[in-house]
C-alpha cells in the first residue's frame, strides 16, 4: 500500500512560482527553465571559485537539503511537460470553446469531422515539432547548463503524451549514460469522460507501439475509466493527482522526475501542491519544486 504524503510547492527558486495565472498567459519553455539567478548557503563549500553553473549549484543545494531532512521530508524536482499540439486542439481552435464543449452537439463528443479523427488524439506535425524542440533544448541544456536528466520519466497513456515523451527524450538519457525506460501511469491521463480525445487506446496497442516503455502493474486492457455520459470533476482530478503522487513517491526515492501530461492534470497538480494556477502552453516543459512531507 502506498504511503500518504502532503505536498507543498516551494517558491524562491523558479520564476514559474510568480508567473501570471489564468488562460491569458501560457507558460513556455524558458532558458534555464526559469531557474532564478541567486546564491545558496552551500556555494561556499561546493563552488568557492565560482566555476559551476547555476543549475549545478542548485542541484548540489537540493541534495544537501535532502540529506539534512533525513527522510522526514524530501525535496522533489519535477520537470512536467504538456503534450504537443494534438488534432483535438486544432479542432477546438477552429470551432471555438463553446462549440467544442459547452453547447448542444459538442464537437468534443464526436470521434472526428470526416477530415481528421481525435479519439485519443495523435500529435499534429506542429505538435511533433514542439516535442522535437524540447529534445533540442535538452541536448543543449545538459551539455552547457548541466541541467540534470530526469532519473525517472512518467507519462500519461494517451497517444499524444506517449509520442511527445518519445520525441522529447530521444537520445537524451544516453548523454549521461542512463537507460530510457518511461513508465506509463494511468493516473497521469487527462480529465476523463465525455470528450473522445480522452478515451485511451488498449493496453495491447500501447505495448505494441511503445515496447520500450514500462506499463504499470494493474493497467487494464480496455479503458475502464472513460465514460460517455459523465466527466470527472476538478475535485476528482485532484484526488487522482494525490493518489498518483503518493504512489510515485512510495515506490521510488528518486528526487528528479519527469511527468508528461495534460492541461487538466496540470491544474490538479498545481492545486494539490498549492502552486499558483499557471496555465502551460502545448509542448512546453516547466519545473516544479515541491516539498514532500510524510
Amino acid at each position: 500500500m502506498a504511503e500518504s504524503f502532503t505536498y507543498q510547492a516551494v517558491s524562491g527558486f523558479f520564476e514559474l512560482t510568480e508567473a501570471p495565472t489564468g488562460p491569458a498567459h501560457r507558460a513556455t519553455t524558458t532558458p534555464r527553465l526559469g531557474l532564478i539567478n541567486r546564491s545558496y548557503p552551500t556555494d561556499v563549500q561546493f563552488d568557492p571559485a565560482n566555476e559551476k553553473t547555476q543549475w549545478e549549484r542548485f542541484i548540489y543545494f537540493l541534495e544537501q537539503q535532502n540529506k539534512e531532512e533525513k527522510g522526514d521530508a524530501q525535496y522533489k524536482l519535477i520537470f512536467y511537460i504538456r503534450h504537443g499540439e494534438g488534432f483535438h486542439n486544432v479542432k477546438e481552435s477552429q470551432v471555438g470553446r463553446e462549440a467544442w464543449d459547452r453547447v448542444e452537439n459538442h464537437w468534443s463528443h464526436l470521434d472526428g469531422d470526416g477530415t481528421s479523427n481525435w479519439v485519443d488524439a495523435f500529435l499534429t506535425d506542429k505538435g511533433k515539432q514542439q516535442a522535437q524542440s524540447l529534445n533540442d533544448f535538452w541536448r543543449e541544456s545538459v551539455q552547457n547548463l548541466r541541467i540534470p536528466v530526469p532519473q525517472i520519466c512518467y507519462t500519461s497513456p494517451h497517444a499524444r503524451c506517449l509520442e511527445t515523451t518519445k520525441i522529447a527524450y530521444n537520445g537524451i538519457h544516453a548523454l549521461e549514460s542512463q537507460d530510457f525506460k518511461p513508465i506509463i501511469k494511468e493516473m497521469l491521463r487527462e480529465r476523463s469522460g465525455l470528450h473522445t480525445c480522452d478515451r485511451r487506446r488498449t493496453r495491447t496497442w500501447i505495448a505494441n507501439n511503445y515496447p520500450e516503455y514500462d506499463i504499470e502493474a494493474g493497467f487494464s486492457e480496455e479503458d475502464e475509466l472513460w465514460s460517455a455520459t459523465e466527466r470527472e470533476t476538478e475535485s476528482d482530478v485532484e484526488y487522482r493527482v494525490k493518489t498518483l503522487l503518493d504512489d510515485v513517491f512510495s515506490a521510488s526515492d528518486a528526487s528528479i522526475l519527469s511527468f508528461t501530461a495534460h492541461s487538466g492534470l496540470i491544474h490538479g497538480l498545481h492545486a494539490i501542491t498549492k502552486h499558483r494556477d499557471v496555465w502551460i502552453a502545448p509542448g512546453a516543459m516547466v519545473p516544479l519544486l515541491i516539498k514532500v512531507i510524510r
